[in-house]
């Protein structure tokens, strides 16, 4: 089974080059293309997610209602991802063979449209028998979520449906459009439907019906989209699919599955847990927190994506320099940016904790956890993307089980005896250790060492400017303060950082600013 899968993934990949010959396709150009512009929809994203969870949930909402969206969104989340059956990992890495528009790509639609049906009655009979258990797991502490507990069964379908033609539609190298939908839109009606609620037009129960249907309306303009573009085909195919094809498909499926699982597991048993453990007000209070620490981490989204393809193309060629030139680089910048963001975050806490209110005071360590988690992931760059792309794959979703297994471990431990505090404490821990294992297997198995005496001097810096900062008296305006103390970290982190020449990258972005800002000048 391991020769048949390693032989089909190097037809695929041969398949792939000479589509690419004979079209003309450029996949790097166009993906780098299309991240850069993904990048501006993943901001305005974040502007409207503080909007939602920074300002409006917590003014308007109680801990618990908060929590039950939260909590809604994590169960569907973890079940729909196994209901997927690992077929958006099958779009991504075998739809080359199914490719032809003259063929209605051989009735791959309905292949994944059949296992997205068979993979919905599977996880909604898996939450029917999951249901007692459940319900005795959050009776005692969540009966508002209990009393909205079928609203499940709808957002698992639309989740599941979302995933599949999501791959589908990514595939067909369309990426925009569902960061679009899931970043910007989605937030938006989510936006209105508060609106809604907050002038009394919506009673809370309404609004958790428009919360959902926000969510699920992504699926259905993919949908459309996908008609539109003539992409949307019913005819089947099954002859096409033979047994090779079908061994190769069930592997991929396999893989998916597990990594899939494992990921959506560690994003939201942290939730599920506290919801459980120690009721739906703190998994309000913890969700909303959260963002602010994720915030920091989310510059590595494009930088990541692109990594992705150009790692797998050199581990292709065997290029070890230019994976090692990769892991190095992107450790360095994005150290030196998550730090930033970082410092940045814990010097205006007071101003964090001002804009959410008294019940969210507790959340001030899990912000900081959270936060340095999310700064654990930036100085290890893309070690994820560079293990996952070589040949040694498998050992990435080892280290994916084996971090689920940590996470739940340490967060029963913890939870009990330090709240929601503690459960971002399981989460920084749990993602260090992750870390650390990648970090020493592709220094024992490639010997690379990206880390050098630029990292300490980033790290002095940091320090320094953040007890710089913390000196400035707190100003009675919250906007004035958390303005006048992010520019001072800014200029005070960012100068040495550029004239010391710690990154090429960073300074090279830079020069091509200040040219253009040059250039703008003389033409005024």
């Amino acid at each position: 089974m391991g020769y048949a899968y390693s032989h089909n993934e190097n037809v695929i990949r041969s398949y792939f080059l000479i589509f690419a010959k004979n079209y003309n396709f450029d996949p790097l150009g166009i993906i780098v293309n299309q991240s850069v512009k993904g990048t501006v929809y993943i901001y305005i994203g974040v502007i409207l997610g503080f909007i939602t969870t920074g300002i409006l949930l917590p003014r308007i909402y109680s801990t618990e209602q908060v929590g039950l969206l939260k909590i809604l969104v994590a169960y569907s989340s973890l079940i729909a991802s196994f209901g997927t059956l690992g077929f958006n990992g099958v779009s991504i890495r075998l739809f080359p063979f199914f490719k032809d528009e003259r063929h209605k790509h051989h009735g791959y639609l309905v292949d994944i449209l059949l296992i997205g049906m068979i993979g919905f009655l599977i996880s909604t009979t898996l939450l029917l028998v999951l249901k007692p258990w459940i319900s005795s797991f959050s009776a005692e502490k969540s009966a508002l979520f209990l009393e909205n507990f079928n609203y499940l069964i709808i957002l698992i379908f639309f989740q599941i449906f979302f995933s599949l033609l999501d791959a589908y539609n990514s595939a067909l190298l369309n990426i925009l459009l569902s960061i679009f939908l899931r970043e910007v839109l989605q937030r938006i009606l989510i936006i209105l439907s508060i609106g809604l609620y907050f002038i009394d037009l919506l009673n809370f129960n309404q609004f958790v019906i428009l919360y959902i249907t926000a969510i699920s309306l992504p699926t259905l303009f993919i949908i459309i989209s996908l008609i539109q573009k003539r992409q949307f085909s019913l005819q089947p195919e099954f002859k096409f699919l033979n047994r090779s094809l079908l061994i190769t498909i069930a592997s991929v499926s396999a893989s998916s599955i597990l990594n899939g699982f494992s990921l959506i597991i560690i994003q939201n048993v942290d939730v599920i847990m506290i919801n459980g453990m120690i009721g739906l007000g703190n998994t309000g209070v913890y969700s909303v927190c959260f963002f602010f620490g994720l915030v920091i981490s989310l510059p590595a989204r494009s930088i990541i994506k692109i990594v992705n393809v150009v790692s797998a193309q050199a581990w292709k060629e065997n290029n070890i320099k230019l994976i090692q030139d990769i892991y190095s680089k992107s450790c360095l910048t994005l150290f030196i940016i998550g730090l930033l963001l970082f410092i940045g975050l814990w010097a205006n806490i007071h101003n964090i904790l001002h804009i959410l209110g008294p019940n969210y005071s507790e959340g001030k360590w899990v912000i900081f956890f959270i936060g340095l988690s999310s700064l654990f992931d930036m100085i290890t760059g893309a070690n994820g993307s560079i293990l996952g792309t070589s040949k040694y794959y498998a050992m990435q979703t080892g280290f994916m089980v084996i971090l689920v297994f940590l996470l739940i471990l340490i967060n029963l431990v913890l939870i009990p005896r330090f709240g929601i505090t503690g459960a971002a404490m399981g989460g920084a821990v749990s993602l260090g250790i992750l870390n650390l294992m990648r970090y020493l297997y592709l220094l024992y198995k490639f010997e690379f060492q990206p880390f050098n005496i630029r990292f300490v001097y980033v790290a002095a810096l940091g320090a320094g400017s953040y007890y710089l900062s913390i000196l400035i008296p707190q100003m009675s305006n919250f906007i004035v303060d958390i303005g006048i103390r992010s520019l001072f970290l800014i200029i005070v982190f960012c100068t040495p950082v550029y004239f010391m020449k710690i990154s090429d990258d960073i300074n090279n972005k830079a020069d091509e600013i200040f040219a253009l800002l040059k250039l703008k000048k003389q033409f005024k």
